[in-house]
């Protein structure tokens, strides 16, 4: 799950809301890609345009926000990060709500290992 840790730059840490449509299910953190008016899960190497906020099933409604540069987000690996490094750009996980330790065509840059050393350790990374 991509959970919002901080606006650089920004006194209140709390994104516009926004509501659109669902293309497939939806659950909380996920990271996602608004296209041709509906929301779908934004993996590899594609960079997410929306994080979700609710949770919707497809067709139906859902509350996110837009992704902006000075976001800065904790999200869990999905693979061992020991390979990695902070500046390193990643993969997003297939299921829209982690990272992989993938760097080629890497989309979501890391701003802290946060320690991170085995699967499911939490980093942090800004698109």
């Amino acid at each position: 799950m991509f959970g919002l840790k901080k606006i650089v730059g920004g006194r209140i840490n709390v994104p516009e809301p926004e509501e659109h449509i669902a293309g497939v299910d939806i659950t909380p953190g996920m990271a996602l890609t608004l296209s041709a008016g509906k929301l779908t899960k934004c993996t590899g190497a594609v960079t997410p345009t929306h994080i979700s906020i609710g949770s919707a099933a497809s067709g139906k409604k859902v509350a996110c926000f837009a992704v902006a540069h000075d976001q800065v987000f904790e999200v869990p690996v999905s693979a061992a990060p020991s390979a990695l490094t902070e500046g390193s750009k990643i993969t997003i996980a297939t299921d829209a709500l982690r990272v992989t330790a993938t760097t080629t065509d890497g989309v979501a840059t890391i701003i802290s290992k946060n320690g991170a050393s085995a699967v499911g350790d939490r980093m942090l990374v800004k698109f």
